[in-house]
């Protein structure tokens, strides 16, 4: 069965295609109520660490770079609990992977559901 998964903002209106909504952000999209989003979970343990997200700053130009360490993240002791989840419920369900960035094609929504469909290319260190 093909892993159905998709990614977008959060601010956008929901979709019948949604399926399951998982807030993939570390912190709690800003202005927005919680009926507003119609989250179904918020996974924030799955979000890039404050240090990385803070050294991407979402620019473009570092998102290769930004790509391979939150891959490394994904492993780590601190997300392996969150993403071993949302690799659980991408198994099971349709689901939409949410994030307040403004450019999802170069956020951490986009990776994860690259990772989920197991689409991930590592590269050699």
């Amino acid at each position: 069965m093909t892993k159905q998964i998709r990614y977008r903002r959060v601010y956008e209106e929901t979709s019948p295609r949604d399926g399951r909504r998982v807030l993939v952000d570390r912190l709690w999209p800003r202005g927005m109520r919680s009926e507003e989003a119609q989250v179904d979970e918020w996974l924030r343990d799955v979000a890039p660490s404050t240090e990385l997200r803070k050294w991407y700053g979402h620019e473009s130009s570092r998102f290769t770079e930004f790509r391979r360490r939150y891959l490394d993240e994904l492993g780590d002791s601190e997300h392996r609990d969150a993403a071993g989840h949302l690799r659980d419920l991408a198994d099971h369900d349709k689901l939409t992977l949410l994030t307040a960035t403004k450019d999802v094609e170069h956020s951490q929504a986009a990776v994860l559901a690259e990772w989920l469909t197991g689409g991930v290319r590592r590269a050699a260190r």
